[in-house]
C-alpha cells in the first residue's frame, strides 16, 4: 500500500497561489478558491484509489504571521477535506515539520519509510487536479518493482514523487525539479521510473493549459475533476486568441 502525501496549505488569499494571481485575471481571493477545489479533488483521487490518504498540513506556526487566521489552519484545511469526502474517518491528518518545501516532503516521507515501515510514500501537492485514480494506483503498481517514480509536468516540475526508499531531500526540490528528483535517485542507486506528464496550476500560463484541456473533457462527458471544473465553469474561464496570442479571459 502507498500513502500518498498531499501537502497541502490553508487556502489563504496571497499565500497560496500568489504567482497565479499575479500572471493571471484571477484575484489573489479567487486563486484561494481555486486551490481550494484543487485540493478537494486530490483527496478525492486518492481516496478512490488503492492509496492511503495522508494530508499534511502546514500548521499555523509555520506560516507568515499575517496569513494566521482566527481559524487554525488545521481546522480550515479538515473541513475543507470533510467536504470533499463527506467526513474525515479514514483520513490521516498530520503537521508539516521543515522549513522548506523539500525539507516537509523528505521528512514525511522519510518517517514514513523509517519509522512507520510503510511499503512506499508519495508526495503530491494540491495544484494538480487532473491526477486521477488510474495515475495514482499506476504510481504504486510501478513502486513494487522501481524504488522511485516520478510524475513530470511542464517546465521540469513535478506532479507526483514516489518512494520506496529515502533520497537525499536536501534542495531536491530545486529547479528543475524532475531533474533533481532524478539525480538524486541516481546518487543513491535508486531506479527510477515515470508515470505520464500531467500540468500543475500554478500560474497564468498554467492554469491557461488545463482551461481547454477540462472544457474539452467535458465537451466530450469524460471524466474530469468536479471541483476545479466547477470552478472553470462558474467563473467564465476560457482561453481566447487575440492577435495570434493565446489569453486567458474571464466572461
Amino acid at each position: 500500500m502507498t500513502v500518498i502525501a498531499v501537502l497541502a496549505e490553508p487556502p489563504r488569499p496571497g499565500l497560496v497561489l500568489s504567482d497565479l494571481a499575479a500572471t493571471s485575471p484571477l484575484s489573489e481571493a479567487a486563486a484561494a478558491d481555486l486551490y481550494a477545489a484543487m485540493l478537494k479533488d486530490i483527496c478525492i483521487a486518492v481516496e478512490r484509489s488503492g492509496g492511503d490518504l495522508l494530508v499534511n498540513y502546514r500548521p499555523d506556526d509555520e506560516l507568515p504571521e499575517e496569513f494566521v487566521g482566527d481559524t487554525s489552519a488545521e481546522a480550515e484545511i479538515r473541513a475543507l477535506v470533510a467536504d470533499a469526502l463527506g467526513g474525515t474517518e479514514d483520513v490521516r491528518f498530520e503537521p508539516q515539520v521543515g522549513s522548506t518545501f523539500a525539507a516537509r516532503a523528505g521528512n514525511t516521507v522519510t518517517h514514513l519509510l523509517e519509522e512507520e515501515a510503510v511499503h512506499s510514500a508519495a508526495v503530491v501537492r494540491p495544484v494538480v487536479p487532473q491526477l486521477g485514480r488510474t495515475h495514482i494506483d499506476s504510481a504504486a503498481m510501478k513502486l513494487r518493482s522501481t524504488p522511485v517514480v516520478l510524475g513530470p509536468s511542464t517546465e521540469g516540475r513535478v506532479h507526483f514523487a514516489g518512494f520506496r526508499e529515502p533520497i537525499d531531500f536536501t534542495d531536491a526540490y530545486d529547479t528543475p525539479e524532475v531533474q533533481t528528483l532524478a539525480e538524486r535517485a541516481d546518487e543513491a542507486d535508486l531506479g527510477l521510473d515515470y508515470i505520464p506528464m500531467l500540468p500543475v496550476v500554478e500560474t497564468g500560463a498554467d492554469l491557461a493549459t488545463l482551461v481547454p484541456m477540462l472544457r474539452s473533457r467535458v465537451a466530450s462527458e469524460r471524466v474530469v475533476p468536479e471541483h476545479t471544473t466547477t470552478f472553470v465553469f462558474d467563473r467564465g474561464l476560457r482561453v481566447e486568441e487575440t492577435d495570434g496570442v493565446l489569453e486567458l479571459v474571464v466572461d
